[in-house]
């Protein structure tokens, strides 16, 4: 087992393509090719769950929130972050962490969230755009389903709950091979004329690689032609934050009260009570308050996340109930969604949940 292994299997359940453009997620500290003896996993690398994986001999740690967004120009041990990495470093520890990219994904982050809830009809909340790209490409006409089978096979075709996807339309193709060409079909120096489909597929960006290497080797032609273009069009399975409903609606302070119990804190900051009854719940692991006008846009009766400023919740303005849960305890099941992706895969890896409480901030 190695460093690398165990990446490439967080990263085809929660592609880095899909972090945020200020995150910093991956490998941090380590190389991919490292031996690994046994991973801890925790919300925060902080400097006592280093500490931690010397005493249990692990040497990767697999966190939620990188230890370095920014770059580091000296080390001097003068800040945690300097002082976690130097002693990673030291004690050949790697560390790897999946942000964003994992709160972006359907069954990610949020869905932890909506499920501890019981909500059901969940949808994101903020889908992204430009996720998706759509493949042309011209096949003989015998060729056209060893073509498709092969691009679905790779990835190719999934819109939201259907599978197999496609498009195709009969046309006439034309080309002339020179003498140094090796043609699948007509003469060498003469114009060719081919019964042909024009095939249309979508993809994820982040299969892109996949999808062309299918096409190549299912293609009869020794040149295949092709066109990609990026699509405007929202991806509904990767974006921000997350929204479904209740199964019963529930009075708003009975509500906050199974809120508090469903997602383990003694501690909830929220608006006004507006004197109705909550069903739609929209919510955002981490910081997010950012979506706030997404919540009202999807008619939502509440939006629960962490890190809202003061003069934030004057924006509910009576349309929404904010409730602020707290930036690590929205985020604390995230460690047992990895630990269950992984064990699922590699069921005799030592792997361990962090016994490290990384909540920066306590209550009294």
């Amino acid at each position: 087992m190695n460093v690398k292994e165990i990446i490439q299997h967080i990263e085809a359940f929660a592609p880095l393509t899909y972090q945020e453009s200020y995150d910093n997620a991956g490998l941090i500290v380590g190389y991919p090719d490292m031996a690994v003896m046994g991973a801890i996993i925790c919300l925060d690398a902080i400097e006592a769950v280093v500490d931690e994986a010397i005493a249990m001999n692990c040497n990767l740690i697999i966190a939620h929130h990188p230890i370095v967004f920014s770059g580091l120009k000296k080390f001097n041990g003068k800040n945690y972050v300097e002082r976690v990495v130097m002693k990673a470093i030291q004690n050949n520890i790697a560390i790897y962490a999946a942000h964003t990219n994992l709160d972006n994904v359907k069954q990610g982050v949020n869905t932890v969230i909506a499920e501890r809830l019981g909500l059901h009809d969940i949808k994101i909340l903020d889908p992204k755009r430009q996720v998706l790209k759509k493949l042309y490409t011209y096949v003989p006409k015998q060729h056209k389903e060893q073509v498709l089978d092969a691009l679905f096979a790779a990835g190719a075709g999934h819109i939201g709950n259907y599978s197999e996807c496609s498009f195709s339309v009969s046309g006439q193709g034309s080309f002339r091979a020179n003498d140094k060409a090796n043609p699948f079909v007509g003469e060498k120096e003469h114009r060719h004329h081919e019964e042909e489909y024009k095939i249309e597929v979508i993809f994820p960006e982040y299969i892109e690689r996949k999808v062309l290497d299918a096409l190549r080797i299912a293609h009869p032609y020794e040149e295949v032609a092709y066109e990609i273009i990026r699509l405007e069009n929202t991806y509904q399975e990767i974006g921000s934050g997350m929204y479904g409903k209740l199964a019963t609606p529930m009075e708003e302070r009975d509500f906050l009260y199974f809120l508090k119990e469903k997602m383990n804190t003694t501690c909830i900051r929220h608006t006004t009570l507006l004197n109705k009854k909550i069903e739609t719940v929209a919510l955002c692991g981490g910081a997010g308050s950012f979506l706030l006008n997404k919540a009202i846009a999807v008619n939502a009766d509440i939006f629960i996340t962490g890190d809202f400023k003061y003069h934030q919740f004057f924006d509910a303005d009576g349309r929404i109930l904010i409730a602020d849960i707290g930036h690590f305890e929205s985020e604390q099941f995230t460690s047992q969604l990895f630990y269950t992706i992984l064990k699922e895969k590699f069921p005799n890896f030592a792997l361990h949940l962090t016994k490290i409480i990384t909540n920066p901030i306590n209550y009294i």
